[in-house]
């Protein structure tokens, strides 16, 4: 079976190429997704997230306040670099049994998409590797669209980022997405995987 590791820094469009490449019946593995997974309410992850920051990254519910975690941790190095610690090696064990089951069940090829495949590591786990990149002020701006997100919270998470020009270094393909979502389309179906 062959993964295609899929990352690009925020705002990049990442998961718009995702739901593109899904369309073409690729399965698409979501780290995102994952790390939600691994934080929820009884799970190992929560509790390491709790014994190391304390309760007060919990909602009222008992669920995870990542809001609230995501502020501290872009605020802090130290503090972000602890929670990937935790995290990190939840979310590649939760990927490689989906890949698994992926392998399994007889696919030819997988998509793991992963906004820090490189970071985390898991770009190890990739036969090749498609880099998204767009223009920042571009980013900025489907953030705010999309999130409400500040100028100040979208340069804390590029900050926190590895930079476009280090992924595409490490990249085996290189989408560009500055143009519109019918280009982008017109470029991921070109792709060859």
């Amino acid at each position: 079976m062959r993964i295609i590791g899929l990352t690009g820094g925020i705002g990049a469009g990442k998961s718009e190429v995702a739901r593109l490449l899904a369309r073409r019946d690729i399965p698409v593995i979501n780290a995102d997704k994952l790390s939600r997974e691994v934080v929820e309410p009884g799970t190992k992850g929560l509790k390491a997230v709790i014994a190391k920051f304390g309760d007060s990254v919990l909602r009222p519910d008992g669920g995870l306040n990542r809001k609230g975690l995501a502020t501290r941790i872009f605020e802090s190095k130290r503090d972000r670099r602890s929670l990937e610690a935790i995290l990190h090696p939840l979310i590649r064990e939760r990927a490689e049994a989906h890949l698994g089951l992926l392998e399994e069940s007889g696919s030819s090829v997988v998509v793991l998409e992963s906004p820090l495949l490189f970071e985390a590591g898991q770009d190890d786990l990739c036969d090749a590797v498609i880099v998204v990149v767009a223009r920042e002020e571009l980013r900025a701006r489907r953030c705010k669209r999309r999130d409400g997100m500040t100028l100040d919270s979208f340069q804390a998470r590029l900050d926190a980022q590895m930079s476009d020009k280090a992924r595409v270094k490490l990249a085996d393909i290189v989408v560009e997405n500055n143009g519109s979502l019918e280009e982008l389309r017109r470029t991921v179906d070109a792709i060859s995987i």
